[in-house]
Order: structure tokens, then C-alpha cells, then sequence
């Protein structure tokens, strides 16, 4: 076989792993992926009448924030799933699997691919389920076309990409599966501080910039106008490049640290 090919067979070999890690053990994916519909439920539903008339006007209804918020979380959601992705990379790192695989006949990069595709899959799952509950509760997207849904779509993959090979380095680095779910935290906090739940514009002057100069506002603004047909402006390019750099980083980050020798 090929060097190609036998990469290529070590990686789904470690993918089947990591999928079969996610079937036996759901609680993590589901505590996870329980955020974000929570919060869904919540700010539709508690706070969506007051959010739809400060964001449509008096006499907007909650409808109007329904649309506004759905693509935010979807982008939150791909935050949180991928801090199981930081904490199972931890747990393999310290529990001596991966020192294990390092005897083994095996492709070294198909133990981070492995884990990199099976939480883009994951991601990608949970937000069809993130989606679902929205189109339960009211969202909407008629006037998307087939491209602009696929391209929404491709942009979902890309950022769950970017951001789980950042988690990936992140698994890494840390010294048990904690710390690890403490060190991806930004992944869900970055979204909260973006334009996920109100405009930049209506913040506070000194807060703008740290909701508009970070990767998840640009790729909001962007599913959004691909959703919605808003205007996506400079936000697509942004979108892209934040997603690009953050695969680039990522990958060099965890490749390079994953050689060290084991700790």
C-alpha cells in the first residue's frame, strides 16, 4: 500500500475509535450540546417579546429575534462541542493510549486527524439538532437558495474545523481532562461576547471592538446574510480568512506539540 493509502486507513481506523468513544459515553456531548438549546429556550422565550423591539422596532414580535439568534448559536454550538474534543485528547494524552500507538506500525498524524474529523462530525450533528429545535420554535429561511445554503453549510464545517484543531493543541497542553475543559472555555464565551444575541452597534463603545475583532462575529454576520439575505459586507472574506488561519495555527500547534515526547 501507498503512504497515502495506509494515512488514509489509520485515520478511519482512529475515527471509528473516536466515534465509538462518543456512542458509549453521550453525557459529555450531551451536557454540551444542552447549552446552547437552553439558551435558545431562554432568550426566545423569556426574553424574545423586549429583544425583538429593541432589534425590529416597536411592535416587532418575537419572530424577529428568533431569526436574529438561531445562526448565532449554531456558531456557539460548534464552540461547545468541540471542548469534548480538548478534553478527549487530554484523556488519551494521560492515560497512556497515545503513548501506546507511538509502538505501533500506525501513521502518527491519523491520531489528531481521527479526533479532528470525528468533532467536525459531531459538530456538524449537533448543529442539525441546535437547527431543528429552532425551526421547531419558529425560524424560518425562505429566501436562501440551494448555493447560499450550501454555502452556509461549508462555512459551518470550516469554522468546526478551525476551532477543533485549536482544541485539539488545547487537549494537548493540558494536564488532565480539567483542565482542558478550562482551557476551551473561550470557545464558548468568545460566541457571548460576539453578535450572536444583540448588534455590534448597540453595545457599549469601549465593547465594540471586542466583539468585532474576533473570528465568531465575522462568521455570524455571514450565516446570516446567507440565511436571511442580510447584508454579509466585508464579513465573508473575514470569515473565511479567521477560519484558514485558525486551521493553519491549529494544525502546526498540535502537530508540533504531539511530537514532543509524551509527558
Amino acid at each position: 500500500m501507498s503512504s497515502l493509502a495506509l494515512a488514509a486507513r489509520d485515520t478511519t481506523t482512529m475515527l471509528r475509535r473516536n466515534l465509538l468513544h462518543a456512542r458509549r459515553y453521550p453525557s459529555l456531548t450531551l451536557n454540551l450540546l444542552l447549552t446552547p438549546v437552553m439558551l435558545l429556550l431562554l432568550f426566545v422565550y423569556i426574553f424574545g417579546d423586549v429583544m425583538s423591539a429593541g432589534i425590529g422596532g416597536a411592535g416587532a414580535d418575537r419572530s424577529a429575534y428568533i431569526a436574529y439568534i438561531v445562526p448565532g448559536l449554531l456558531l456557539l454550538t460548534i464552540g461547545s462541542t468541540v471542548v469534548g474534543t480538548a478534553v478527549s485528547v487530554s484523556n488519551d494524552m494521560t492515560e497512556g493510549i497515545i503513548a501506546r500507538f507511538r509502538t505501533m506500525a500506525i501513521h502518527r498524524s491519523s491520531v489528531l486527524v481521527g479526533h479532528v474529523v470525528g468533532s467536525v462530525l459531531q459538530s456538524v450533528l449537533s448543529v442539525v439538532v441546535v437547527g431543528a429545535v429552532g425551526v421547531a420554535i419558529g425560524f424560518r429561511s425562505t429566501d436562501a437558495t440551494v448555493l447560499e445554503w450550501l454555502a452556509a453549510f461549508g462555512l459551518l464545517v470550516l469554522f468546526s474545523a478551525a476551532l477543533t484543531w485549536i482544541a485539539v493543541g488545547m487537549g494537548l497542553i493540558s494536564p488532565n481532562a480539567e483542565a482542558a475543559g478550562n482551557n476551551a472555555l473561550p470557545m464558548v464565551l468568545l460566541p457571548m461576547l460576539s453578535s450572536a444575541f444583540i448588534p455590534v452597534e448597540t453595545m457599549p463603545g469601549w465593547f465594540q471592538p471586542i466583539a468585532e475583532y474576533q473570528p465568531f462575529t465575522p462568521a455570524i454576520e455571514t450565516l446570516r446574510g446567507l440565511l436571511l439575505g442580510s447584508e454579509i459586507g466585508h464579513n465573508g472574506w473575514l470569515a473565511v480568512a479567521w477560519s484558514v488561519g485558525l486551521v493553519v495555527l491549529g494544525y502546526f500547534w498540535a502537530t508540533a506539540k504531539f511530537g514532543q515526547d509524551p509527558r
